[in-house]
């Protein structure tokens, strides 16, 4: 056996890794993160405090986005009669197998001691899984004139979607999300909302979350139900499949007349309205996992940690820790004097006393973009022993305090501009032109990690059967590509947009 083979693998935080085993690696991290975990009810998650913290940020950061763009928000019901669904007949066929119906209000004895529906409704309820028709039927009202126009509205809220196979965050029965609802005069006052919220959500992923999207318009068969256009923003997970993390749609008037959303005109006229509507959910938070962490956990880029610095005081029990924990709180005091992206530095101090290095690796797991551990000889040394999670807890640093104090917010920086960077390139490593079917089908067949294939294809043309057989989908065109066109690479007649394909979650 070589010198090689001898060698022991260090142990890492999460057990399996990425390499062995990918899906039981994620459900590791969120676990060792404390970000959530499944509830009684199948299908349906808990979202622990420090994941809840994670949705926060996302929702303040984006509330503050969408309100810079002249949105404001509002609250719709939950519970939506079935025959609004039916007004829109390509929008209920997309959803109808996802809907959770009620049929009765209220519970009755079953006479043996149990419980029972009782009182059956007139007309069933569905539990919001999507809100374009229950909003469609309140804007018919509201909206009279051109001067009531246009509407800009959003909601924070849960929507709930049967689904067969759940995984936390990705894919839950129950999740949270925003969705912004927005009415105007004309084709052309929509479609530049659609594309201004498209371009809100890219700006988001990049800048906040360090992730690198790639923006584009959805294909036909992609679309969402009832949709003129969907503008979709994807990304590259580190098992190369792809993301959806956010979507953005023109519907045209197809839900407008479906609800009767009219206006007269300056001129007196009566006209239907143009309606959009967009929306990204918790799903967020299991793109942020798969983007950026590594096999000792969580990985955060700084902008959506919600501690930026964690203070770890090396605490013996029943020892008098005083000193020690003033000598902390100075530090925390002087962070917090600091601003890193608009805010104040997040920092704490944990003062329990643990044994090891068990303190510092909870937030190592927890992703915490900085931890310094502090203990009696620091205190004499005035100095800390830092750890920056993006380079690993092997590379712990022992800085003056001062010297620490003075960097942490351009470390932080370099934390978020880093991530970013490792992001883009595995994604522009594991993308590829595809020339022919035949290289298109060696790519997904040959590699089970295969990223984006980049290649032309008509729209028009019917390949779901190829892509249902490699288990691909067409993610979208992007927008970068988009006046680009080339031969068909799967027989279609008409010149073809350049589109990514990717397996994907």
């Amino acid at each position: 056996m070589s010198e090689q083979n001898n060698q022991k693998k260090p142990k890492s935080g999460i057990q399996p890794t990425r390499e062995e085993n990918y899906p039981t690696w994620y459900q590791e991290v969120i676990k060792a993160a404390d970000l959530a975990e499944s509830s009684p009810v199948r299908g349906c998650m808990v979202i622990k405090p420090w994941g809840m913290a994670l949705w926060e940020n996302i929702r303040d950061e984006l509330d503050k986005r969408f309100k810079e763009t002249g949105h404001v928000n509002a609250y719709f019901p939950l519970l939506i009669p079935v025959s609004y669904l039916e007004k829109e007949a390509t929008h209920v066929d997309g959803f109808a197998k996802e809907c959770a119906v009620i049929t009765h209000h209220r519970l009755e004895d079953d006479g043996e001691g149990g419980l029972k529906p009782g009182g059956k409704l007139e007309e069933p309820l569905v539990i919001r899984p999507t809100s374009e028709t229950i909003i469609g039927e309140m804007y018919s009202k509201w909206v009279q004139s051109y001067r009531d126009l246009p509407i800009l509205i959003n909601q924070w809220a849960n929507v709930v979607r049967w689904e067969m196979r759940t995984r936390l965050f990705l894919r839950t029965t129950e999740f949270l999300w925003q969705e912004g609802h927005t009415v105007h005069a004309t084709k052309e006052e929509a479609i530049e909302e659609t594309e201004k919220m498209h371009q809100v959500y890219q700006d988001f992923a990049h800048d906040f979350m360090a992730i690198p999207v790639i923006g584009g318009e959805k294909t036909p068969d992609e679309r969402f139900p009832g949709a003129v256009q969907t503008h979709t923003i994807e990304a590259m997970m580190q098992d190369r499949k792809a993301l959806q993390a956010g979507t953005s749609h023109f519907l045209g008037q197809n839900f407008a007349k479906a609800s009767n959303i009219e206006f007269t005109d300056e001129d007196g006229e009566l006209k239907t309205a143009w309606t959009t509507s967009w929306g990204v959910s918790t799903r967020l938070i299991g793109g942020l996992i798969m983007t950026h962490s590594d096999d000792d956990g969580l990985v955060l880029p700084p902008k959506i940690a919600p501690q930026h610095v964690m203070i770890c005081p090396m605490i013996k029990k029943n020892a008098d820790s005083s000193e020690l924990i003033d000598y902390c709180n100075k530090i925390k005091a002087d962070l917090e004097k600091q601003s890193y992206n608009n805010v104040p530095v997040r920092v704490d101090v944990d003062t329990r006393a643990i044994k090891g290095g068990g303190k510092l690796w909870k937030y190592i797991k927890q992703g915490v973009p900085i931890c310094i551990e502090i203990g009696n000889r620091d205190i004499k040394n005035d100095s800390v022993f830092v750890c920056y999670r993006d380079k690993g807890p092997g590379a712990k640093a022992s800085l003056s305090r001062q010297e620490f104090i003075d960097s942490t917010v351009s470390e932080l920086e370099r934390i978020q501009t880093t991530l970013l960077s490792r992001a883009t390139e595995h994604r522009d490593q594991h993308s590829k032109e595809i020339s022919s079917l035949e290289e298109f089908q060696e790519y997904f067949k040959k590699d089970p990690k295969a990223g984006f294939a980049y290649c032309y294809f008509d729209i028009a043309h019917d390949i779901e059967s190829l892509c249902k057989k490699l288990k691909v989908s067409a993610r979208c065109i992007p927008e970068s590509t988009k006046a680009d066109r080339g031969p068909c690479i799967f027989g279609g007649k008409n010149p073809g947009h350049k589109v990514i394909f990717a397996k994907s979650y």
